[in-house]
């Protein structure tokens, strides 16, 4: 009996360990995640790979910016990413900064300023917009970082100078 207790105190701690979570370490999960966003960001710059942008956010992804309804959903998106990549005016850029986690490292957010984000204005003209937003990401099964909710407005005018 004194040898089946031995295995198991031997054992025991061999299952905890690998049957646990790994270790999360936010700081290596920060840098990832920046570079994901930036990533995403220079795609979206280029204009070009309407499917590759997409796969940035989740299937069941948000999106709500100024003006426009909130967009739903990876055929919403897709369509929404198509029309602006489609339009000669359009130009966007991105910067990302701190990432704040969820205690389980699974959800995490962003707050960003957009360098560049040109839209046709009301008249066709091109309106250079000022945004500031919120990108909400999940950790998906695959280990990916995927935009779960995107969120934008604009940022108020600059202070008048004295």
């Amino acid at each position: 009996m004194l040898i089946p207790c031995r295995y198991f105190l031997f054992v025991l701690p061999f299952l905890v360990l690998s049957c646990s979570q790994r270790g999360f370490d936010p700081t290596t999960e920060e840098q990832k995640l920046l570079q994901r966003d930036a990533e995403w960001a220079d795609l979206a710059a280029a204009g070009k790979d309407v499917d590759k942008v997409v796969s940035y956010w989740t299937d069941d992804a948000v999106l709500i910016f100024p003006g426009q309804p909130i967009i739903e959903g990876k055929a919403a998106i897709r369509a929404y990413v198509a029309s602006c990549f489609s339009n000669p005016v359009f130009k966007i850029h991105w910067k990302s900064s701190k990432v704040t986690f969820s205690p389980d490292g699974k959800l995490a957010y962003t707050a960003g300023t957009d360098d560049e984000m040109t839209v046709p204005g009301p008249n066709g003209t091109p309106m250079r917009l000022h945004l500031r937003g919120i990108a909400i990401w999940r950790l998906d099964a695959d280990g990916q970082w995927r935009c779960v909710v995107d969120i934008s407005n604009e940022e108020p005018p600059p202070a008048p100078k004295s």
